[in-house]
This record gives C-alpha cells, structure tokens and sequence, in this order.
C-alpha cells in the first residue's frame, strides 16, 4: 500500500524554496519506505517457502471498475464507447418465488374503511418464507384383542417407525445433519433437546449407526457399477483415526460416483482388495502371473504357483494356507504372490476391464493402467528453492512451459488430432529434457520425463481427466469431518461414516437432492429415486454429445 503523507495543503505563494524542498524530500521518503515494505514481504516469503510454509496468497484488485480494463474485443455496438450496458449479476436468474408452493394464503384488509364506489382491483402478492420447526409427538394407541381361544390380536405400528421410538422425519433430520453438514453428536444433542425432544447420547448414537443395512447394500453395489461401467476412476487416500489408532480412508470415483472405505492400511495388497468390489476369492490366473513376474518374483515361487494355474481360493485364510504349503514364506514373495493373486480376481469379475486409473504417484495405485495427474507433477517443479536470480528465472520459465503443455492438452481432448498427438510428444521431450542452470531443476525434469507414458496416456485415452482434482475435492470434506469429530469408536460407526459420504457424494454428482435421497429410503418419500448403481451405470454408458 502506497504511503499517505498528511501534508497541510499550502499556498502556492507561501511554498518557499526551504518548503518546496521538504514537500519533495517526503515524496521520496514516503517511495522509499513503500519499496522496503514490499522488500521486506519478498523476503517474508522467502523465509516462509524455506521453512516449508506457504508464502503470502495473491490478492486480485477490485473489480469496481472494470469497465476501464476490458479489452478491445470484448467491445461490443450499442452504446456510446462501443459497449452494451452491463446488468448486474444475477439478473438473468428466474423470479424468486415463481416455483415456490403455497401452504397457506392470508388476506389482510386495508386498516382504512373502503368506500362504496371503490372498485376491487386484485391482490398485491407478498410471499413469505418460513420454517416451522416444533416437537410433533404422537401417542399410537394398539388396540389389543383376545379371542376366547386365547389368541391376541393387536394392532401393528406403521412400518416406517421400524419399532423406535423417533419418527422417520427425526431420524432424515439427524442423518442430514451429522452426515451432510459435518454436526457432531453432543451439539445434535444439544440442538434437539432445546427444540423439545427427549432424547440421550446413547439413544442418538443409536438411530446413526444402527439398522443400515439399505445404505450400506447401496453403498458395496456403488463400487461395483462404477467400476464396471466407467472408463476411469480417480483416486487418493488420507488420515483416517479409529480407536484411537492412525488409520486411512481410500477413495475412488469420478463425475459420476465416489466411494469410500476406511482401513489399517493403504498398501497396494489393500487397494487390490478394495477393487475387488466385495468378492472375498483369489484368483490365479495368467494375468496374476503376468504381474508377478513384472514384479520380479524369483523362478522358484513362480513355478510353484504356476502349478495352481486357474485355482480360486475362497478367502485369505485358504489362501495364506496355499503359500505355507508351498514353504513360500519370504514377505517380499508373499506380498508379490499376494498382489498378483488379487489382481487375477480383480481381472477374472470383469469389473476393471481397460480401466484407467489416475492417481497422484503413490505406489499403491499403480496398477492396470495407471496415469499421472499433471497438477502433482508440476507441484515438483513449484516446491523447488532456487538459490539465485538465474535459478528463480529458470523455474519461473519452465513452469510457464509446463502450464503452457498443459493447456494444450486441454484443447487436445476436446478435438483429438493425429497430428497434433506427435507434436505434443515432441514438445513433452524438449520440455522435460532441456538442462538448465540449476541442478535440482534437471533432476526433476528427468524425473518427470520418466513417467512420460503415464502423464501421456490422455493422447490415446481423452476421455480421462488431467488431474484428481476431483478426488482430492471429494476427500476434502473426510478430512474435515476428521479435524472436527477425531475418529470413530465402533466398526458400526466406521461403516457408518464411509457408507454416509459415499452417497451424499454419489448423490451431489448425480445431482440429485441428499434430503430426497434419505426420504425415499427411509420410507417416507415417494420412492421416485431408482438406486444409485442404477443411476450410475446409465449416466456412465450414455453415449457422449
């Protein structure tokens, strides 16, 4: 900001020579303090980016006035300087209230008397919305009968109340919020205890976690339909606390789903298992042993196994018995004959058929085939400290070339081009193989250029995205939730929190309404919501305009 000086306004004929002189020394004075202010914010960064800190966000000017900046092509006929006048933001929005439906009409008469000759002329519409939110507690009276045979005979509560005693509106109220708006269980208690409602801890805990066995059969077929029918998934992992224990949560999805699940572990032994969408069986198959020898597993361990070629093992514990029996004992030979058995059920269900799967680099994810997201990769190049102006103005150009690539394969995958594909793998080699002043840079760059094949799989396959933005935006609110309420206590709580997420998530992709969603489930909407899986499938298949 630039320095104001408070300066009394002084005549002209009374500015001495000695006056003139002080005036144009505080002018310089008040430039040079403004160049050490921003001098000293150059180096705050700079000691922030070296401490691993973040440096100061860049902050957009006001657009107030705009209208002094547009470019010659936005310059449009109809007024005066060449423009249309501009209307205000969300004017082109529909009214307000056209849509709304109305629960109660009330006419208020004028206070003044109405003359006799005065004619009737209509109403001056003015709608009000309101939330009515009130305790509603209803007494089921069963009426009890007794045949002389002794038999009983008594009335039967509505099957939506499934026996508790919190109707179905209380619990879609309770889901909504825990789950939808991230609220912890003790101000839930709090909130509804003020509002009337003679409810315990226990007895909340109890309608979040209990009898949701239709959430979570929809939540396992969830991952089975996306996988099936979608040409790629993108995929992250991230902190995830249970009992007390650091755990992690994997999630998959892409415009169409996202899916959950919290576990001890983030290997690849566990991915594996997590895409084998609910199926318990390892599978060996040519393809299992494709991938062990990938792997390099040692010929002894592979002839072994090739034995069992086409054998399905029917759980983990079958299947370490199977690797006992035949004295493969080593870990790295376990873990690799492990992987590669379950890829081979992965394989042998069909639901990863030509899949890509986009993912930040992390180990564990690559498998099948595996594509890199641009925004990790360039992140490489941006953490870089540069040493010098030389180093600084290197990094600065590189990443302006990068950024430059990558818009180009943007454009790429809206028109895909023959010609276009080899000059873009032209440009990826120059970029990533110059040598610069800075050493590190180099090594980075050459690091890059490894996984050539990995961020240039969108030139073969342009239906899949450049980046995982959307599974780290999807994971965001876990991480969230997690910073807000620590961890969970229960399995049932843990099942609870990844089945929840997954369809709240599911449901703002398909873009359908999560309150309508839990309505239709719980019984008392008008079951006009088809299953999710279903839903999934058909958007994923819809041929593309």
């Amino acid at each position: 900001m630039k320095l104001k000086l408070q300066v009394p306004d002084i005549p002209e004929e009374e500015q001495t020579p000695v006056v003139k002189g002080l005036l144009a020394l505080l002018e310089q004075f008040a430039e040079r303090i403004q160049e050490q202010d921003e001098e000293i914010a150059c180096l705050k960064d700079e000691i922030n980016i070296l401490k691993g800190e973040k440096k100061r966000p860049a902050f957009k000017g006001s657009k107030l006035d705009s209208k002094t900046s547009l470019d010659e092509s936005e310059v449009e006929e109809g007024s005066d300087d060449g423009r249309e006048p501009r209307k205000r933001a969300g004017s082109n929005k529909k009214p307000k209230t056209s849509q709304l439906t109305i629960h109660e009409d009330k006419v208020i008469p004028p206070d003044e008397p109405i003359p006799d000759d005065a004619r009737f002329k209509g109403y001056r519409d003015f709608i009000v919305q309101e939330l009515i939110i009130q305790a509603h507690n209803t007494r089921y009276r069963l009426p009890r009968w007794v045949t002389p045979e002794g038999k009983e005979i008594i009335g039967e509560l509505p099957a939506a109340l499934k026996n508790r005693h919190f109707g179905p509106q209380l619990t879609r109220y309770i889901l909504y919020q825990h789950h939808h708006c991230q609220t912890t269980q003790p101000l839930l208690v709090e909130q509804l205890r003020e509002w009337g409602i003679d409810i315990s801890s226990g007895q909340l805990n109890h309608l979040l976690v209990a009898d949701q066995a239709v959430f979570h059969a929809e939540k396992d077929a969830l991952l089975q339909a996306g996988l099936s029918a979608s040409d790629y998934v993108t995929v992250d992992d991230s902190g995830a606390r249970h009992q007390g224990k650091n755990g992690y949560v994997t999630q998959i999805g892409n415009d169409f789903f996202a899916w959950f699940s919290s576990t001890d572990s983030k290997s690849r032994v566990n991915f594996l298992g997590l895409l084998r969408a609910g199926h318990r069986d390892y599978v060996l198959s040519e393809a299992a042993l494709c991938y062990m020898k990938q792997q390099k597993l040692p010929k002894g361990p592979m002839a072994k196994l090739r034995q069992h070629i086409g054998q399905r093992i029917r759980s983990k514990d079958e299947w370490e018995q199977l690797l006992a029996s035949l004295s493969i004992g080593k870990p790295r030979h376990c873990r690799i004959a492990t992987e590669g058995a379950l890829l081979g059920s992965v394989v042998d269900h069909g639901l990863c058929d030509d899949l890509v799967i986009v993912s930040d680099d992390a180990g564990q994810f690559n498998i099948l085939r595996h594509a890199l997201c641009w925004v990790h990769a360039e992140r490489l190049i941006h953490k870089l400290i540069p040493l010098n102006d030389t180093h600084r103005e290197d990094v600065a150009r590189v990443r302006n070339q990068v950024w430059d690539l990558y818009r180009d394969l943007k454009a790429y995958k809206r028109q895909p081009d023959d010609a276009k594909r080899e000059a873009l793998i032209n440009r990826f080699d120059v970029v990533f193989t110059q040598q610069t002043s800075f050493a590190t840079l180099n090594r980075t760059l050459k690091g890059i250029h490894r996984n050539k094949e990995e961020l240039l799989l969108v030139l073969h396959r342009p239906t899949i995205p450049l980046h995982t933005n959307g599974s780290e935006t999807d994971i965001r609110d876990y991480v969230k939730k997690r910073k807000v309420s620590g961890g969970t206590r229960s399995e049932e709580g843990r099942r609870c929190r990844d089945t929840f997420i997954s369809l709240k998530k599911t449901c703002r992709k398909l873009g359908i309404s999560f309150w309508q969603y839990l309505a239709d489930r719980l019984d008392i909407g008008e079951h006009t919501i088809a299953p999710l899986p279903d839903i999934v499938r058909e958007r994923a298949t819809a041929p593309a305009y």
